[in-house]
């Protein structure tokens, strides 16, 4: 995700200039235009910078929620429901200070694991702290498991690298060719398997090593040594880092 909001950081920064006079749009809907801007951004900078009555919706408030009602169950920590209870808080005519405390007491105070109740300033509404029951739930998250065959292509001293037009995944930056293959097929003989955690999936990655002189449109032979000098994702970094001694 660090990579994609480098470029719609620049993005908007050319949509800003051309399209607002070099200023933040003040208005909501105006500002999820934006590329990168969702719900939370909009709603933590319409907060913030422009002082709007909106409560943005980040870990540490969803935590503050979910301890003072004392939500448990699935229905009650979706995220439809979690917006619907921030009315709890209210409004106030100081919303970018009074956002940013909110975000203060659950990162500094309302902690996931033993939490600083004492110096808590709202722990008279809150469930949990009457309950003594400071366990939070979450919604799980589905991991899913894929397989991949990566290729390493070799030509003397140099590793073909890929434009990465298509998985969603490290958009538009250098990897290793590589292609989606089927449990079954990643048990084949391969040089060497990797796995990788990247959002909510689980990669199993073949290597397979491989002699050309062919590049795609979309490809770059780098010298094997100066890697370092592109900018190139920490996921390639460590498959690169994996094999090197067998390069």
């Amino acid at each position: 995700g660090y990579y994609s909001r480098a470029k719609n950081l620049k993005k908007s920064a050319k949509i800003i200039v051309d399209n607002y006079n070099g200023r933040l749009p003040n208005n909501f809907e105006e500002l999820k235009k934006l590329p990168g801007i969702g719900d939370y951004t909009a709603s933590a900078i319409s907060a913030i910078v422009f002082n709007k009555p909106i409560i943005p919706l980040d870990g540490n408030i969803e935590r503050l929620l979910k301890r003072i009602l004392n939500l448990k169950k699935e229905d009650e920590i979706k995220k439809k429901n979690l917006h619907k209870k921030k009315i709890f808080f209210g409004k106030t005519f100081r919303s970018g200070d009074y956002a940013q405390a909110l975000m203060e007491i659950g990162a500094l105070l309302c902690k996931p694991k033993n939490p600083y109740c004492d110096k808590c300033p709202i722990t008279k509404n809150c469930l949990s702290f009457k309950r003594k029951d400071f366990e939070i739930k979450k919604k799980e998250k589905k991991i899913i498991d894929k397989f991949y065959l990566a290729t390493l292509y070799k030509n003397n001293n140099q590793l073909l690298l890929i434009k990465n037009d298509k998985f969603k995944f490290l958009k538009n930056l250098l990897i290793f060719p590589m292609k989606e293959i089927t449990q079954s097929d990643s048990l084949l003989k391969s040089n060497k398997k990797l796995n990788f955690k990247m959002s909510n999936m689980n990669m199993n990655i073949s290597i397979h090593f491989s002699n050309t002189k062919n590049k795609p449109k979309n490809g770059l032979w780098i010298e094997k040594t100066k890697l370092k000098n592109y900018m190139i994702p920490t996921f390639t970094k460590k498959i690169f880092a994996s094999v090197k001694h067998n390069l």
